[in-house]
């Protein structure tokens, strides 16, 4: 489990293809730290540490990943939110974040509010993808709080430090990026579908 709070960004060293399987190799501030077979949320998506060496570390996404996040548009020398999972008895200083991205959504708009900067995104609609204002929403990792909410849409409000200690300074209009929706939002809503449909509970 990941709470969203971002430790550090890492970049892109290398990238190698085998079958469907993608390799990902990146430098980050605390390489010396990471041991093989732990859980880091790359962008908010969970991946397992493969290989360490050199002061680099390698994971490796599968294809469902590759399908369902934006990990198929990364490039050597981009820039990675990372954070390792928490520990028993930490503060949960975020919200529950699973590292389980559900979709991607684009960026439609950044406007600089002079302190302050306003993005909108849009996404596909599904009855578990839901956000309301004021709740939460994970982007690229980032716990952040949901401003305005549609059915296929949001925006979030980005404080300096967070603009300037993750990778969404750097984000485009039309780029993609990994959305996680909240897990009690999810089960609500399937809660919610099945029982306007009759259905007993799973």
């Amino acid at each position: 489990m990941f709470t969203g709070i971002i430790e550090g960004m890492g970049r892109l060293e290398h990238i190698a293809q085998e079958d469907t399987n993608v390799h990902f190799t990146l430098s980050a501030p605390f390489v010396d730290e990471l041991h093989i077979d732990q859980s880091v949320a790359h962008d908010g998506v969970c991946l397992t540490v493969v290989a360490i060496e050199g002061g680099r570390y390698t994971v490796t996404a599968i294809a469902e990943t590759l399908e369902r996040t934006n990990l198929k548009s990364w490039i050597v020398g981009g820039k990675v939110n990372l954070e390792r999972c928490t520990r028993v008895g930490d503060r949960l200083d975020g919200h529950i974040v699973q590292g389980h991205v559900d979709t991607t959504a684009i960026l439609g708009s950044v406007i600089d509010l002079n302190g302050s900067w306003k993005l909108s995104f849009r996404h596909d609609t599904s009855p578990e993808f839901m956000t309301v204002p004021k709740g939460s929403i994970t982007i690229n990792g980032i716990s952040l709080t949901v401003v305005d909410s549609s059915a296929g849409g949001f925006s979030v409000a980005i404080i300096p430090y967070t603009w300037e200690h993750t990778n969404l300074g750097q984000l485009k209009p039309g780029v993609p990026v990994n959305i996680e929706f909240d897990i009690v939002g999810k089960y609500v809503a399937r809660m919610w579908s099945q029982a306007q449909a009759g259905e007993p509970e799973a």
